[in-house]
């Protein structure tokens, strides 16, 4: 019976230990001026899936607000970095903060998801954060 209790004390202390461990998930908020209509969410949706698989958990979740163009990201810092994030939104083709997209990655963008100096985002009359219906 004593090793029991004594087992199971043990058990407890050595889970409290690993969990207090266990780093705390952090939130960085990116601003992108090429974030702003539904078409762009769905491309930076698809390629945030991919991110988290990459980093093995570390991209845990994300929000992202059209009207500010920006998005709020979930992360491990012992498994993802913020600098991190914002170089995988220039390899999906957004500008991330005051990093530019990649070129390339830009060039593949849908033209409403480019810049507004290149013709892209909302356009007069024409709101495109709500995705429509058909």
């Amino acid at each position: 019976m004593k090793k029991q209790v004594l087992f199971s004390v043990l058990l407890i202390a050595i889970t409290s230990i690993a969990y207090a461990q266990q780093p705390k998930a952090e939130w960085v908020t990116i601003k992108s001026a090429n974030l702003k209509c539904w078409e762009c969410k769905e491309v930076v949706d698809k390629y945030l899936l991919l991110e988290k698989g990459a980093t093995d958990g570390g991209v845990m979740q994300w929000k992202i607000n059209l009207l500010q163009g920006e998005i709020k990201v979930q992360f491990l810092p012992d498994r993802a970095s913020a600098d991190g994030i914002r170089t995988a939104l220039n390899n999906a083709g957004f500008d991330a903060d005051n990093s530019k997209a990649t070129e390339d990655a830009y060039k593949k963008l849908p033209p409403s998801c480019k810049r507004s100096e290149d013709g892209g985002g909302p356009q007069p009359r024409k709101p495109c954060h709500v995705k429509p219906f058909y």
